[in-house]
């Protein structure tokens, strides 16, 4: 069967976008914003500039008045997001007072309320994310391994076991709530979160018990920061590839900085984020090999250039990506060599008879 399948787009990720300055401070505007760019997607973080989650996870009338507003402007919600919420899930100590920004104020410098803070979060966007018929949604793992990410001094026999062990039992029940609601959740990997590449991934799946909804969201610019390979990664892993960032990067190394960057500026590191078609991604590769694996989810832009200001970007990206999306065959380029053989033709031509 051909399991060949085109993927949708273009979309963008607003998370970047958002300020209280209009049209950016509503889902109204921020719509017909991305819509006038060409954009037919839109992945929204959980802001409360353009999201109520609470009444998302209870009310079906709100939703669909949210459903509206898309419609109106002739774009698809493609996903929510929790990136800011699922970090909280698991914060080593050492970055305590950076993370509660990400929480209200009531459960700053209590870091166990927090926690279940971000777990109450997480599962009202899965239920949410089920009343606005998704089937995917985005966020961190958080990390309580990162700071040990170089092994010096050395490392503790059990650490990281322990560490991907208790990372697990955070996320189980949360994984569970996302099965009941029909929704995969999807984990950026990213530097400074435990799920940071493959290796670390499949340490993650196997501590809960390969959770047919922990997926991934593959953004490759993340990978070319680490010297990955991100075509082998979609290889591996295009099973749970579930939703698709489109982010360019490069590379730059000298000899003065590799891959940690010296504590630079982004402008200034071996590493960074850049503009699409500006980085060193291969993208003809990445939408080839995903159209080849059947991804059947949304192409979307995020912004995060070191250099190219954000609105050039959204404009020039529409346009990128839907250059980039393979429409696929539905016939076999040689078909029109295909002969009418049948099982016993088959057992002829082998020999067999």
């Amino acid at each position: 069967m051909n399991s060949l399948q085109t993927i949708k787009g273009p979309a963008i990720f607003v998370a970047q976008y958002i300020s209280n300055e209009p049209p950016f401070n509503t889902l109204d505007g921020i719509c017909q914003w991305a819509s006038s760019l060409g954009y037919r997607g839109i992945q929204i973080p959980i802001d409360p500039r353009l999201i109520d989650i609470e009444a998302a996870a209870k009310d079906a009338e709100y939703c669909e008045s949210l459903l509206s507003i898309f419609q109106k402007h002739n774009i698809q919600l493609t996903e929510l997001s929790s990136h800011l919420q699922g970090q909280l899930i698991a914060v080593h100590p050492a970055y305590d007072t950076l993370f509660d920004a990400f929480a209200p104020a009531q459960v700053h410098n209590n870091p166990k309320a927090r926690q279940e803070w971000a777990t109450q979060f997480l599962c009202l966007a899965a239920k949410a994310s089920k009343n606005l018929r998704l089937t995917a949604h985005a966020t961190f793992s958080g990390a309580l391994a990162w700071p040990y990410i170089y092994p010096w001094p050395q490392r503790p026999a059990g650490l990281i076991e322990t560490a991907f062990s208790e990372l697990a039992a955070r996320w189980m029940p949360i994984l569970d709530v996302f099965e009941e609601c029909g929704v995969d959740l999807c984990y950026e990997i990213h530097p400074g979160e435990d799920l940071h590449d493959g290796v670390s991934f499949e340490q993650f799946l196997a501590a809960v018990n390969h959770h047919p909804r922990a997926s991934i969201l593959y953004d490759p610019s993340h990978f070319v920061l680490q010297c990955m390979d991100y075509l082998a990664f979609i290889d591996r892993y295009h099973s749970r590839i579930r939703i698709f960032h489109v982010k360019d990067a490069e590379f730059l190394p000298d000899g003065r900085q590799g891959v940690y960057g010296g504590y630079s500026d982004w402008t200034q590191r071996a590493g960074r984020f850049r503009a699409l078609g500006d980085g060193q991604v291969d993208f003809k590769g990445i939408f080839a090999r995903l159209a080849q694996y059947g991804y059947g989810g949304w192409a979307v832009l995020e912004s995060e250039c070191a250099f190219k200001d954000k609105i050039v970007c959204a404009r020039e990206g529409a346009g990128f990506i839907e250059s980039s999306i393979i429409p696929v065959s539905e016939t076999a380029f040689d078909d029109f060599a295909a002969g009418a053989v049948g099982p016993d033709g088959v057992r002829r031509i082998l020999g067999l008879d």
